[in-house]
């Protein structure tokens, strides 16, 4: 019995004679970070995040923020800031609602390397120890799968600066002006 797969997924690698190969995988997928993810993770400066609405209704998002923005807090669990975005919150309410996550890592540089994050979130206020300055919110993901994915297709691509649009270390940013229309 697979955790990570179901009928459809199974229908399709036997298809094309994957079904070795997919459990090979599967037998990599683990539930706690080792010093490998940490050290990827922790040095991100982006990811993309997948929620699901009560309605089942799937939307991803880009997170960025310096590198470090995002952290391991234990074994099975990373917290990321939430900052000031278009104001619709999806993703927040999302979690709120679901809280089902999956988040996807990615460098583009050489070698390149996927890895995902499966789980389950919860939205956090901003305050006490774990305070980051210019954070709406925080989000604490518990993984119940994290696994590499195939790095074979990812375009080779190279980051110039970080968006101005970060909060600095005191959580100030300059306000969008896009915010001013009505």
């Amino acid at each position: 019995m697979s955790d990570l797969y179901g009928e459809t997924h199974r229908a399709f690698q036997d298809r094309h004679d994957t079904r070795r190969l997919a459990d090979r995988l599967e037998a990599l997928a683990h539930s706690e970070f080792d010093e490998r993810d940490r050290s990827f993770i922790e040095e991100a400066s982006f990811f993309f995040l997948s929620t699901v609405d009560e309605r089942g209704r799937p939307t991803v998002s880009y997170k960025g923020g310096p590198p470090g923005f995002v952290r391991i807090v234990a074994p099975s669990e990373l917290v990321f800031p939430v900052y000031d975005g278009n104001g619709m919150f999806l993703s927040v309410g999302n979690i709120a609602s679901t809280g089902h996550v999956g988040l996807l890592f990615i460098s583009f540089e050489s070698p390149p390397r996927r890895l995902r994050v499966q789980g389950t979130a919860h939205v956090m206020p901003n305050e006490g120890p774990g305070h980051v300055p210019g954070a709406l919110y925080l989000v604490r993901v518990r993984a119940s799968e994290i696994f590499v994915n195939c790095g074979r297709y990812i375009h080779r691509l190279e980051q110039r600066r970080l968006s101005p649009h970060v909060p600095d270390a005191s959580g100030q940013q300059p306000f969008p002006a896009w915010k001013g229309y009505d």
